[in-house]
C-alpha cells in the first residue's frame, strides 16, 4: 500500500486559477416559496447559505486532508431558483501553485447542506444532487469545461 502524501507544488509556477462548481437542492414547491418569501423558521436561508459557502471555501484544507491551504482572491456563491429547488453556483479564484476545484466544490456542498439544515423542519423530502465541477482554468491543464 502506497503511503498518502500531500503533493509537492514547490516547483510549480504561480498562475491565476479559477474553478466553478454547481449543485442543486430539490424541494417541495411550498418550501421554495417559503425561502423566496423569507418565511422559513430559521431566517434568511440564502444569506446564511452564502456565508456558509464563503467560510467553507476558506476552510477546505482543514476538511480535505491532502488539500493545500490557499490564499483565495475571490469566492462567489450564487443561487438561482428552479421550479423544484435552488441551484447553487460557486466560483473561486486565486493566484497560486495549485487549483481551486476543491474549494469551489466544498462551497457548493456546504451551501447545500446549510439550505437543507435551515429547511429540514418544513420539508423532510429535500435532496442534495448533482454537485460537480463545471469549469476550471489555470495551471498546465489550461481551461477545462465540464457539464
Amino acid at each position: 500500500m502506497k503511503p498518502t502524501r500531500m503533493v509537492d507544488v514547490s516547483e510549480k509556477p504561480l498562475t491565476a486559477r479559477e474553478a466553478t462548481a454547481k449543485g442543486v437542492v430539490r424541494m417541495k414547491p411550498e418550501t421554495l416559496s417559503m425561502i423566496t418569501q423569507g418565511k422559513t423558521p430559521k431566517g434568511d436561508v440564502l444569506a446564511t447559505a452564502q456565508v456558509a459557502g464563503f467560510m467553507a471555501a476558506k476552510q477546505t484544507s482543514h476538511l480535505i486532508p491532502m488539500c493545500h491551504p490557499l490564499m483565495l482572491d475571490e469566492v462567489k456563491v450564487e443561487f438561482e431558483f428552479a421550479k423544484d429547488g435552488v441551484e447553487i453556483t460557486a466560483t473561486v479564484k486565486c493566484t497560486g501553485k495549485t487549483g481551486v476545484e476543491m474549494e469551489a466544490l466544498t462551497a457548493v456542498a456546504v451551501s447545500a447542506l446549510t439550505i437543507y439544515d435551515m429547511c429540514k423542519a418544513v420539508d423532510q423530502t429535500m435532496r442534495i444532487e448533482a454537485i460537480r465541477l463545471v469549469r476550471k482554468s489555470g495551471g498546465k491543464s489550461g481551461t477545462v469545461v465540464l457539464k
